[in-house]
């Protein structure tokens, strides 16, 4: 269960039922940047994680790109992970959108820097 391995969550959302996903997050364990979009139900698909970890406190730019086949994961506009299968139908979420919290509103989940400029488009951009 994804839950229990967020960290500070940049951006989440829930669905209907009152659950949902973290759309960008790092991982509690060892500050990797990671999504939990994917394929729908629990057991479709993976989290995506990065092999990043960024300790400074500088600003940077996080993205995340679903392309209707692959995530992928950018710090600075440079490529950090990428899917090696399709994760097609990702799960759809229509319920409320938080930044700088977990879909839960859990304190734990709470972004602990600045977030500015969110963008979200409903089509693959280049970061």
């Amino acid at each position: 269960d994804c839950d229990a391995l967020l960290g500070q969550v940049i951006i989440s959302q829930t669905n209907g039922a009152g659950t949902g996903r973290s759309w960008l997050f790092t991982d509690l364990s060892d500050g990797k940047l990671m999504t939990d979009l994917r394929t729908l139900g629990r057991g479709g698909g993976l989290p995506l994680m990065s092999e990043s970890v960024i300790t400074d406190a500088g600003w940077h730019r996080i993205g995340f790109v679903w392309d209707g086949y692959y995530r992928a994961l950018y710090v600075d506009g440079t490529e950090v992970a990428k899917d090696t299968d399709p994760q097609a139908h990702l799960e759809a979420a229509d319920g409320g959108l938080y930044l700088g919290a977990g879909s839960n509103l859990d304190a734990a989940s709470f972004f602990s820097g600045l977030i500015d400029d969110v963008r979200i488009y409903n089509r693959a951009i280049t970061p």
